[in-house]
């Protein structure tokens, strides 16, 4: 089982009735949890595109997102009902009763604080750990920075730009050494990886 160097998004769940704790902290500390798409139905639901693994979870009834608006308004949304549909959660957030209203969120963020994620076993990291990590070979040559990471658990792959040239890179144990700490991923590139 390869649980090394994996890179997942996701959050912590609060319990119902708890604050989510980033209705102060700057939006860029924030991190991101879904998009919402568009309202679904008559009644305020919306549908969300999620950027976390924990989809079930984080979109459950009482948990509390940090909302910010296309045209830059803030609020905090508590979700009072949703369900999953082929993926994606249809929610229900308290003050949003009207199509009217759940228009007006169509391409608002969703976000959490940092410390309301879930910790991880040991060998996975969130996205935002990863991005911005020096990416270097065995034998020290600089390819670049993560810029973004592609692909889901057990497939992803780090891309990486600023060097030479652009990399994607698989996120595994036999390839990836990740220092969080120094912020460095040390490569360990099979012949040939590096000329794709």
């Amino acid at each position: 089982m390869d649980a090394a160097c994996r890179s997942i998004s996701g959050t912590k769940v609060a319990k119902a009735g708890e604050s989510a704790s980033g209705h102060d902290m700057p939006w860029d500390d924030l991190i991101l949890v879904g998009i919402i798409a568009r309202p679904h139905g008559h009644r305020g639901q919306v549908i969300v595109n999620p950027h976390t693994d924990f989809v079930e979870d984080r979109f459950a009834e009482g948990q509390q997102l940090e909302c910010r608006t296309t045209d830059g308004r803030r609020r905090q949304l508590q979700v009072t009902a949703s369900r999953v549909q082929q993926g994606r959660p249809i929610v229900t957030f308290g003050g949003v009763a009207s199509m009217t209203e759940a228009e007006a969120l169509a391409g608002a963020e969703l976000r959490v604080a940092i410390d309301d994620l879930v910790p991880l076993a040991p060998g996975q990291y969130y996205h935002h750990q990863l991005v911005g990590c020096d990416v270097e070979t065995d034998t020290h040559q600089w390819l670049g920075k993560v810029l973004t990471i592609d692909g889901g658990i057990g497939q992803s792959r780090i891309v990486v730009g600023g060097g030479r040239r652009p990399y994607e890179i698989p996120l595994v144990s036999a390839l990836c050494d990740i220092d969080i700490s120094a912020r460095r991923i040390t490569v360990r590139p099979p012949e040939g990886l590096l000329d794709l």
